[in-house]
Order: structure tokens, then C-alpha cells, then sequence
């Protein structure tokens, strides 16, 4: 039986490469010369460092530019609250990863009002969904794809 995932998920790699990239421009940039701005990546949580609050948003900016640049969605980042003190500024940029359960819950609310023939499953954080026809789950794609989430997809597994 046809089926595919609808996954929501980062290449790290990718990631790691922008980071390192953004890194390189604030060093080079000449209204960041002396500020000691960097970024620095643990996990899937980005940290900002730098002097303002201006200087941060600039930041964060280059940060959007090179990971649209290397192929991620800039919809999977979620800002912190930026913590300024007397000359340091710091912001925690997370990557979110997965599809949370009531996000998943919401898309097989909508596979299921589109009456398409399929069945949608959630399997952790991906969410399955099978079908008798191949056009059945090529239209459940593009009603995903229409849909207003807030988060990025990718559909993997197609298999007929």
C-alpha cells in the first residue's frame, strides 16, 4: 500500500556550516570590529553574543541569510529573550525539530476534513500516511503544502 512521511526535520550538517559562515562574516564586518560578537552552536540552540541590542537584531539577520542561503527554513527558529547587561548582549536562537503532537493532531484534523481516502498515523515525531492510490496521497502533499503551518515539512518515504 502507497505511503509516505511528513517529517520536519533540520540537516545539522547544513546547519553547523552556516553557523561557522555567520561566524566568519561578523569577524570581517567593520561595525563589528572589536565588539568580540560570535555565535556558537550546542545542540540545536544557537547563542548570539555581542555589545547592543542593534548589534544583536544584525546578528541575527546574517544568522536568516546563510541558512537561507544553505537550504534550511527559517520558520524552524524560535528567538529567546535577549538578556542585556552594561556592554554584552546575548540571545538564544532554538532549532526546533519534529512535529509536536498537537500540530500533528491539527494536520490529521485536516487530511480527514478533505475526505481524501487515506490514513494518517502519528509515529513520534513524524506523522504517516497511507493510501490505495498514489494520486490520493499526491493531493494529501500539495493540501499540506496549502496549509498554513508553522512549521517547515518534507515528505519522505514515498513508496508505492
Amino acid at each position: 500500500m502507497p505511503s509516505f512521511d511528513v517529517v520536519s526535520e533540520v540537516n545539522h550538517h547544513e546547519l553547523s556550516n552556516a553557523v561557522d559562515q555567520a561566524n566568519r562574516e561578523v569577524t570581517t564586518r567593520f561595525d563589528f570590529k572589536g565588539t568580540g560578537s560570535n555565535f556558537e552552536l550546542a545542540e540545536l540552540v544557537i547563542t548570539m553574543n555581542t555589545e547592543s541590542d542593534f548589534q544583536l537584531q544584525q546578528m541575527y539577520d546574517i544568522l536568516c541569510n546563510k541558512l537561507v542561503k544553505r537550504g534550511i527554513d527559517i520558520a524552524c527558529l524560535e528567538k529567546d529573550e535577549a538578556v542585556i547587561q552594561a556592554r554584552s548582549a546575548t540571545q538564544a536562537v532554538k532549532v526546533n525539530e519534529g512535529i509536536d503532537t498537537p500540530t500533528a493532531k491539527d494536520m490529521v484534523k485536516l487530511i480527514k476534513q478533505s475526505k481524501a481516502k487515506v490514513q494518517a498515523a502519528i509515529q513520534g515525531e513524524q506523522l504517516r500516511v497511507t493510501g490505495k492510490k498514489r494520486d490520493d496521497l499526491q493531493a494529501v502533499i500539495a493540501l499540506l503544502k496549502n496549509a498554513k503551518l508553522e512549521i517547515p515539512l518534507q515528505y519522505k518515504n514515498f513508496r508505492d
